[in-house]
């Protein structure tokens, strides 16, 4: 890593591995370590709200399940449908392949949304509002674990770029490249401490769905104009004006709106 006068890096050099150990029987890759610790740590930050609002440990796990569940199928189809829909005709089967990669966040969040409106119907004293509100928080604090798992596979990679900080994606070229698996990393980071910070302060309970909407307004606007800093994925987005992960985050933009909007027209 080459270094300035003033202590700034001038590129960083990116070449690790994206095994984060192995043990000969088992090599797991640091994007499964850090999806696993997406959902502990989502599962820490539910267990107090649950225990802060009286709700019992059984819900807590059906809930914990359910989303695990959601999100990995949700951002698997996510994938295929959205940027390999060829797979589906190719080979039905690898749809479901989830271990050989290929998950889409926007995927994820349509899975996340579904799994949670099936779990408010199996229990209707939980409301569809209160648990998007609250999966929101973690939902932010989960993107950046994923985020950091992309950084590590050297993958959602940024365009050529002569900014201080830039990396050096050895894996792939020797380009230096803006890293936009930390940008949106720092996005979730910082959507999550408010979003904290507003549940403590009570908004949850004042404003049902303001929680929500400012994770989906303020997410998908970061996740629409950082796009823009981003290789594309696949090729058929080189013949769209934006690209994919854009068109999809314009829905999620709009609902939240909605939401908000309704909010302050209670």
């Amino acid at each position: 890593m080459e270094t300035s006068s003033f202590f700034l890096p001038r590129m960083i050099h990116w070449n690790v591995s994206p095994i984060a150990f192995d043990l000969g029987f088992i090599a797991p890759r640091w994007y499964g370590v850090l999806f696993a610790t997406a959902f502990f740590l989502s599962y820490v930050v539910m267990r107090k709200i649950y225990e802060r609002e009286k709700r019992t440990q059984v819900d807590l796990d059906a809930l914990t399940i359910t989303v695990i569940v959601s999100t990995i199928v949700g951002a698997r189809l996510g994938h295929v449908f959205f940027y390999e829909p060829s797979i589906m005709l190719n080979d039905p089967l690898e749809t479901f392949a989830v271990w050989h990669g290929g998950l889409a966040s926007h995927g994820g969040a349509l899975g996340i949304i579904t799994g949670l409106w099936i779990y408010h119907k199996r229990r209707p004293s939980f409301s569809f509002i209160w648990l998007l509100d609250r999966l929101a928080i973690v939902a932010a604090l989960s993107g950046m674990c994923i985020r950091i798992g992309n950084l590590f596979n050297s993958e959602i990679i940024g365009h050529e770029t002569t900014v201080p900080w830039a990396f050096v994606f050895e894996r792939v070229d020797m380009l230096p490249r803006h890293p936009t698996q930390i940008y949106e990393a720092l996005v979730c980071l910082a959507l999550f401490v408010l979003l904290w910070r507003m549940y403590n302060a009570g908004v949850a309970m004042r404003a049902p769905g303001r929680l929500i909407g400012t994770f989906l307004v303020l997410l998908f606007t970061a996740r629409f104009f950082i796009e823009f800093l981003k290789e594309r994925q696949v090729e058929f987005e080189n013949a769209l004006p934006i690209d994919m992960g854009q068109i999809l985050s314009i829905p999620f933009v709009v609902v939240g709106v909605w939401l908000l909007l309704r909010d302050r027209t209670k």
